[in-house]
């Protein structure tokens, strides 16, 4: 397999374990922790009662060599945070996206998202060679729109009624890009953000 499934990549803030069914109870509780975006018809977090067939999924695609998904765990205090993934792997590229990704609800803005795409990105950059990282999202999630293209990923174009929400009602997808050459700068903003929340 190209990249190892049993990667763990450790920053400032988090470390990105290989997710595994013992995660299952801090996910549950992590997605309950401010009632986060499940309940929102525009995403596509896993509800409480969905997790378990959701993690077996992305073991599911792990094995079968197509997902390498993490649990993001806080350095600070051992608490998970929630999901991200390897997927879209293409080794000829080399590129990959990242995505299937949320964080509970309280740690949102406290850095350990920008942590986890700094580890994700510069592994993917400067360890598997990649020429191209890709992230995507809904057109209807303006938040995460915001957030990618402040982490220096350029707009390739949208794939309309691209995908469909859990309420039946279809969506556009938004495609994002990060090409080798524009990652030093990248790592510059996303080593900042982290270092603001730093004690």
């Amino acid at each position: 397999m190209w990249i190892d499934p049993g990667l763990t990549l450790s920053g400032t803030l988090v470390r990105l374990e290989p997710l595994s069914t013992a995660h299952l109870d801090g996910l549950v509780e992590a997605v309950r922790d401010g009632d986060l975006g499940h309940r929102l018809w525009w995403t596509s977090t896993p509800s409480p009662e969905s997790m378990a067939a959701d993690i077996a999924t992305k073991l599911e695609a792990r094995d079968a060599g197509t997902m390498i998904p993490f649990a993001c765990v806080r350095l600070a205090d051992s608490q998970i945070l929630g999901v991200t993934t390897y997927y879209d792997l293409d080794p000829r590229v080399p590129r990959l996206e990242i995505g299937y990704t949320w964080t509970r609800a309280s740690a949102q803005g406290s850095g350990t998202n920008a942590d986890s795409k700094l580890l994700l990105i510069e592994y993917a950059m400067e360890q598997l060679g990649c020429q191209r990282v890709g992230l995507r999202t809904k057109w209807t999630n303006q938040q995460s729109r915001d957030a990618i293209e402040r982490l220096g990923f350029r707009l390739d174009g949208v794939l309309r009624a691209y995908a469909r929400h859990a309420n039946g009602a279809l969506d556009d997808a938004v495609c994002y890009s990060l090409l080798a050459h524009e990652w030093p700068a990248a790592k510059l903003r996303l080593r900042d953000r982290v270092a603001r929340h730093l004690p």
